[in-house]
């Protein structure tokens, strides 16, 4: 057996859980090796990172015999500078190491290597190649990897003080219009480096209102006629062009905005998956936000408490911390004890401007934006300039929806640390019409009943929503909703509780089969039934479907004038609005 084809065997142990028989005496799990592209959790510059389910007892003995492993085999192959961290989180530990960005691949193959070679010594029994046949297939892989031009352009790039972004085909120089994109292995030997500048970056992070604050900073910009590209967890795009549908919140979403030359400013949207698995797409911004930090993902490995959550959505500090601005959300407790941390520039929003935390830094000079009753308000060195009124703003529903109050303070925040005038962020906020928001808190009326759609999916958001719809006006009420079988039994529990005390008169619950996550059919259906029962719902008052849109149209039928039909879209709110299109919806 070549030692290439042993190494790609072992990759394929990585989901095997090993019994050990030495000193450690009970299971460890090899969970995942991948490359690290940007600042992450671990650190700031490229590597590879490797991923041990165990306890903090064994971290503490695997971390030294795995870095021994990584160490002898990099000194075979003549790479002796690296640099190591690890960290010990809830259910195991992350171990990485520095390396080229030409060099990644190699490094992570090194990266299982040593794991195994790790595991072997502590007791596991997993078979490692022959020591000596393995340098010679990583000489290989090293070689076969590199790209000196790539390490060349690199080095200009940063003795000329400019941006360079590079994934596994293409490399650029300068952001948006001050940019030029090159595949990665024909770069040009000459490069004109005066003709290359950057465009103002902000980057907004947190666990809810993320897409709705890049979409409100978007329509910021635009209405000051900038051409703006955004990246967000439903697209790419351009002014009012999308690029690209889907998911791209991860440092491609990123990158791929940052090369499009007709950008005059950039809004990314980054999201907890793509800071875990890659790190951040950029190594520097001119402003950061962190909505909030709630329950979501929780049990993940590497968020498995909102602490863990907190730290992975705080990378995002790193890029503005020597230039730039931090925008957190002063109603925030978990927030407001972080930013103790960070000795850059913090800039605050709160939906209460007699708050302690907004008092002291009004106070205290600060920067801070604020709602004042009805009022937002931007307060710097105690000066404070109305932006506009929260009735004003038309996703708010007339003050109605207060999470977007909240999104359109950290929108305000975020556009005016990226040198945007209060008009045009007045003009922004006032102008942004629900349409240019799906599937966010979106109102309908249809038939002289009223439909209620939104994407919340977890605990914060689904609270935030419930409150807008115990607000509007109704004669009855309806909800249309599913949850993921991933979340605890208590956490689904307490959102049937929380539903039925707005004062529901019928729930119609989907099943949402692409949402199982290791559950039986029907057994997130039972557990919500169960709990609407408890609160003193009767049967005839729940009912159950396969699909969303089929409880949907249930409620449609059910509804009539003066009722409201409240709809979660968990699997997607595109469906939900093309049948409200065909029901001639307004």
């Amino acid at each position: 057996m070549s030692a290439a084809f042993e190494l790609r065997a072992m990759r394929a142990t990585r989901s095997h859980q090993y019994e050990l028989v030495g000193p450690l005496q009970r299971v460890m799990e090899f969970l995942d090796a991948r490359r690290l592209t940007g600042p992450s959790l671990i650190f700031d510059g490229p590597g590879t990172i490797l991923d041990v389910s165990c306890t903090p007892d064994e971290a503490d003995k695997i971390v030294p015999v795995w870095q021994k492993n990584v160490t002898r085999m990099l000194s075979e192959l003549g790479w002796e500078q690296a640099r190591f961290a690890s960290q010990t989180l809830l259910g195991g530990v992350s171990m990485a190491f520095s390396a080229p960005i030409d060099a990644l691949y190699a490094a992570t193959e090194i990266n299982e290597w040593a794991w195994a070679a790790c595991a072997n010594e502590l007791g596991v029994p997993v078979a490692v190649p022959d020591f000596t046949a393995t340098v010679t297939a990583f000489r290989s892989a090293v070689t076969e990897e590199a790209n000196p031009a790539l390490m060349r352009l690199i080095a200009a790039a940063t003795s000329h003080g400019k941006t360079l972004l590079w994934d596994d085909d293409e490399v650029s120089v300068g952001l948006g219009s001050g940019s030029q994109t090159w595949p990665v292995r024909d770069i040009p030997d000459d490069v004109d480096w005066d003709r290359y500048h950057d465009v103002p970056v902000g980057i907004v992070t947190g666990t809810n209102g993320k897409t709705t604050t890049v979409r409100l900073a978007m329509h910021i910009a635009r209405a000051a006629s900038d051409k703006v590209g955004l990246s967000s967890t439903d697209w790419i795009a351009v002014n009012d062009h999308v690029i690209e549908r889907g998911d791209w919140s991860g440092p491609g979403g990123a990158r791929a905005v940052l090369r499009e030359q007709q950008v005059d400013v950039a809004i990314l949207e980054s999201a907890r998956g793509g800071l875990l698995r890659r790190g951040l797409g950029v190594d520097r911004a001119d402003a950061a936000l962190i909505t909030n930090i709630a329950e979501d993902h929780l049990g993940d490995f590497g968020s498995q408490s909102l602490d863990e959550l907190l730290n992975v959505k705080w990378i995002v500090s790193r890029v503005v911390r020597d230039s730039g601005s931090l925008i957190l959300n002063a109603d925030d407790e978990l927030l407001r004890r972080k930013a103790s941390e960070f000795d850059g520039t913090v800039v605050w929003f709160s939906l209460d401007s007699e708050s302690e935390t907004a008092r002291s830094r009004i106070e205290g000079g600060d920067l801070v934006f604020v709602l004042d009753k009805d009022e937002l308000l931007k307060i710097d060195g105690g000066v404070s300039e109305l932006i506009c009124r929260s009735s004003e703003i038309p996703i708010t529903l007339g003050g109605l929806a207060r999470h977007n109050v909240a999104n359109s303070l950290s929108a305000a925040a975020l556009t005016w640390c990226l040198g945007y005038s209060i008009n045009a962020i007045r003009g922004g906020l006032t102008g942004m019409q629900q349409d240019g928001n799906p599937g966010r808190c979106n109102v309908y009326a249809v038939d002289r009943f009223k439909v209620l759609v939104d994407f919340a999916h977890n605990p914060a958001a689904m609270s935030a929503l419930f409150d807008m719809a115990q607000a509007i006006p109704a004669k009855r009420r309806v909800l249309c909703f599913g949850q993921a079988g991933d979340r605890p039994d208590g956490s689904i529990r307490e959102m049937a509780r929380d539903a039925w005390s707005i004062g529901l008169n019928q729930v119609m619950i989907s099943e949402l089969a692409e949402y199982y996550r290791g559950r039986k059919p029907g057994d997130v259906f039972s557990v919500i039934k169960d709990e609407l029962l408890a609160c003193g719902a009767g049967a005839s008052q729940i009912a159950h479907y396969d699909e969303e849109i089929e409880s949907f149209d249930a409620a449609i039928r059910w509804a009539e004038p003066g009722d409201l039909v409240i709809m979660l879209a968990l699997g997607g709110a595109a469906p939900i609005q093309e049948r409200l299109k065909e029901l001639g919806a307004e």
